[in-house]
């Protein structure tokens, strides 16, 4: 599984290169190459093939070689016709024109100025537009084009190679305070060996003060074309804000978006000054020259942000259900009852994540460079390996934080791999809107990167930017020095993902703490003052008031509590395990009442004994080594291992207990010898004594022959029971095997031959307790007469009984076969013999028996009488 984690970068980057090949294929296209045509160059009929500008559409010109650019006559924007600043519901102006204007075609284009000034402002904008009749010089068209402004309703591409006012369908215009009426002309224009020919018309320039930028902002807004069809849409030509201007300070601000504009305005603070001979004008705008180039998009550094996102974030929740699998298989447990403490769990578990993510980071750099992805290449590799370093370690941590969280796989699962795409998502779809809205306040951006799927989305961001104009300009992607600039947000990144990082280990580790151990939020204050300790054991920790459970508890049971007490009072090890009115309460649920699992358990085992304990399904037998063993935590009470109380001091009980739980608690891709391999170091067997134990082990479950070397998981119920068996056993625990055994039975015949004492529990209570003679003989003091004859019989066998035994119980009959409880101190067995041989020569007798009475004929006695 690791190894297709590791390696799955590296089907990511091929992903990444067959999408960039199938776009270079799809930009390689004619439409998208330098246009070319067939010319006739000398007359004769032969056509030449040839290439360039000229030849070339919209979408072709940018792949085309220029050497000499040419010179485009600057244009302003105007508004289309349906589009032009009128008298509307929402902007009511009395110095707009009606909107009757749209019908005719005769709306003019609006100029909107403000300032401190309102004389001053009006007198310069004024001088903007030319006024009477044209004056064109054909020989030099764009120098007398400089005085009279072009605008066009095409819009602007991102390069001026090619002039969309001349190449598009929509009209050209020229801007006059009023036009005159067959104002219409042609302009030609020479590019390379092609001629362009443009009819221009006249359009009339309205210019209208408003008494300050905020109003000129708010007409604005409610004229913005918006998308909305049904909207109507008041757009303006330009605004200007004249501000403080005066005739000895110009300082107009202009509200618009096209270079024209900006000289109108120069040239008519000029007139205003000096007088109408002195202008600036503006002849042509070009490009710089560029040799021939393919139309390519660098895919990588595109979608960069959020394909990586996913990519890097997928880590999450790999490592999110391998460590809720440990707590849902109580795995983690079965290595802390095996010795393995909190923090040598943690470091090892650590560094395996961080080692799986780290190789996991470095195939992907290595990989993604190696088929040439620009995100990686061009980028300073040092930089890189600091940002994915300290984000590996921050999505490890958090992963260890998130776990506490959740008790089962598939949900775990489910939520982690939503956070994947979700955060991806919401990176590329909402944050990174953020980040390029210069307007967004810089101190929320940080507070949305302290969530970690948007520190990374931000980081990724910087590389791609950095990549793609490194690609597009020849230039490097980002070096160290780039980190000092203001507009580069990777400083930030990493200094919030390195304290971050610290601080989530820290919270993890000590969230674990709690969550796993039951222990109080503040349990390092008083972690080595266990002042109520078996050995340590002060009045003031007693418990108020008698714990006898009045006239209900058996005597056994009564002088069990009675040691436990004496017991606790002294410092004596004789026992091993100690319960004190140890108590398991279950919260209702789904409308059903709260459960005691187990009622008040006092018990003390002294060492070497073997303890049974009794009772039928639900008894609280489980909920009760569960206790014992740290799987769940006592409601109330106490218990104590060695002197160790379980509640606080469980990591050093573990130490020396072995345990096989009732559910096998194993890693189903690991294999039998490698489980034990691994409890064995646990419990610190090292080189040969390591492989002889685990040998000795696998032989005395006889699981060695075939099935050694193959996956737990893959093993039958009963196999997986079997290497759970050796598992406990392997280190020769304490308590455990011939020193002190807790066992939990169903098997009456089981626990009478191997227990030294038995506990009868039912119903969460202790019932009785002592060895197996004594139960038999204090709660089974009858024989079992079992007799089977003709059911027309019954009543002549009940007279039978009868004689034998005034004071005899009927507690079983069915179809002729009868069977009693007779007091011993009521039988001769010789007389039992001579009445059966008797009888039958009265009726016919198909079986009989006399037995003693059993441990289960006990159990079923006390449970019943419970």
């Amino acid at each position: 599984m690791n190894i297709r984690l590791v390696i799955s970068p590296f089907f990511l980057c091929l992903f990444l290169v067959l999408i960039q090949s199938l776009v270079n294929k799809e930009l390689d296209k004619s439409s998208n190459r330098c246009g070319c045509t067939c010319v006739d160059t000398d007359g004769d009929g032969q056509c030449e093939k040839k290439c360039g500008i000229e030849y070339s559409t919209l979408d072709q010109v940018g792949t085309c070689p220029i050497s000499q650019p040419p010179e485009w006559p600057p244009v302003l924007q105007i508004p289309a016709q349906r589009y032009r600043a009128v008298r509307t519901d929402f902007i009511s102006d009395s110095d707009l024109p009606d909107e009757s204007c749209k019908a005719t075609g005769s709306c003019p284009v609006t100029m909107l100025v403000t300032g401190y000034n309102q004389t001053l402002g009006l007198s310069v904008a004024s001088n903007m537009f030319a006024r009477g009749s044209l004056n064109i010089n054909s020989s030099d068209i764009l120098f007398s084009l400089a005085d009279y402004p072009l605008g066009s309703e095409s819009k602007t591409q991102f390069s001026s190679f090619l002039e969309p006012a001349f190449f598009s369908n929509l009209p050209v215009y020229y801007v006059q305070s009023q036009c005159d009426p067959n104002s219409e002309f042609p302009v030609s224009l020479q590019i390379g060996f092609v001629a362009f020919q443009q009819d221009v018309s006249c359009v009339p320039g309205l210019q209208l003060w408003r008494n300050s930028s905020s109003e000129i902002n708010d007409e604005l807004y409610k004229g913005y074309r918006k998308g909305n069809k049904e909207r109507k849409i008041n757009e303006i030509l330009a605004a200007y804000d004249f501000l403080n201007s005066n005739a000895n300070n110009f300082n107009p601000l202009g509200l618009t978006r096209v270079p024209r504009s900006i000289n109108l305005i120069s040239n008519a603070c000029l007139n205003f000054l000096l007088g109408p001979s002195v202008q600036m004008p503006f002849e042509f705008v070009k490009e710089m020259p560029k040799p021939e180039t393919k139309l390519r998009l660098d895919f990588s550094s595109q979608l960069g942000p959020l394909f990586l996102s996913l990519v890097i974030f997928q880590l999450f929740p790999v490592v999110l259900t391998s460590l809720v699998y440990e707590k849902q298989q109580k795995l983690r447990i079965m290595m802390k009852m095996h010795g393995l403490g909190d923090w040598p769990y943690w470091m090892i578990s650590y560094a395996y994540f961080l080692l799986i993510s780290s190789i996991y980071m470095l195939c992907l750099v290595i990989f993604g460079s190696l088929i040439g992805l620009k995100f990686f290449t061009l980028n300073d590799y040092s930089i890189q390996f600091v940002f994915y370093f300290i984000y590996v370690n921050l999505q490890v941590s958090a992963a260890f934080l998130v776990a506490d969280l959740f008790c089962n796989v598939k949900t775990t699962a489910v939520v982690g791999y939503m956070m994947v795409f979700c955060s991806g998502l919401l990176g590329g779809f909402l944050f990174q809107f953020f980040l390029q809205d210069t307007s967004f306040p810089r101190v929320g951006i940080v507070f949305m990167e302290l969530y970690p799927g948007f520190s990374l989305y931000r980081g990724l961001y910087e590389f791609a930017e950095y990549s793609y104009n490194g690609n597009h300009m020849g230039t490097d992607g980002m070096r160290w020095k780039d980190l000092n600039d203001s507009k580069n947000g990777m400083r930030e990144v990493l200094i919030i993902m390195l304290v971050q990082w610290l601080v989530v280990i820290g919270v993890a580790y000590y969230a674990n703490q709690v969550a796993s151990s039951g222990r109080s939020p503040l349990f390092f204050f008083w972690k080595h003052q266990n002042k109520c300790s078996k050995f340590f054991r002060k009045p003031s920790c007693q418990k108020e008031g008698s714990k006898f459970f009045v006239e209900m508890e058996k005597l056994d049971v009564v002088q069990e509590r009675e040691k436990v007490e004496q017991l606790l009072l002294e410092s004596s090890t004789s026992h091993a395990i100690i319960c004190d009115d140890l108590k398991k309460l279950y919260p209702g649920r789904d409308g059903n009442p709260e459960k005691f699992a187990v009622r008040g358990l006092s018990l003390a085992l002294p060492q070497g004994e073997c303890f049974g304990m009794l009772g039928p399904t639900g008894a609280g037998k489980t909920s009760f080594i569960n206790m014992i063993s740290g799987l769940i935590k006592p409601s109330s009470g106490a218990a104590y291992v060695h002197g160790l109380d379980i509640r606080m001091d469980m990591d050093r009980i573990y130490t020396s207990m072995g345990i096989c739980p009732q559910h096998d608690l194993l890693w189903e891709t690991l294999t039998g010898r490698e489980h034990l391999l691994f409890f064995g170091r646990l419990k610190n067997l090292k080189g040969a004594a390591l492989n002889q134990a685990v040998e000795e082990s696998l032989r005395n479950v006889n699981l060695f022959h075939g099935v050694a070397d193959k996956q737990a998981g893959k093993y039958s119920g009963g196999m997986k029971r079997r290497l759970s068996v050796a598992i406990s056993l392997i280190g020769d625990p304490k308590v455990r095997g011939n020193t002190r055994t807790f066992s939990s039975a169903h098997s009456m015949e089981e626990a009478e031959h191997l227990c030294d004492r038995l506990g009868i529990f039912m119903d969460g209570s202790l019932q009785c307790v002592g060895n197996p003679k004594e139960l038999k003989a204090r709660y089974g003091g009858s024989y079992v007469f079992t007799i089977t004859t003709s059911s027309n019989n019954d009543e002549e066998v009940e007279n039978l009984v009868r004689r034998l035994s005034p004071n005899a119980n009927k507690i079983y009959q069915i179809s002729g076969t009868q069977k009693f409880e007779l007091p011993k101190q009521e039988i001769i067995i010789s007389r039992v013999f001579k009445a059966i041989e008797n009888a039958k020569s009265r009726f016919t007798i198909h079986a009989w028996g006399l037995d003693d009475t059993t441990l289960e004929d006990v159990f079923m006695k006390v449970t019943r009488g419970a």
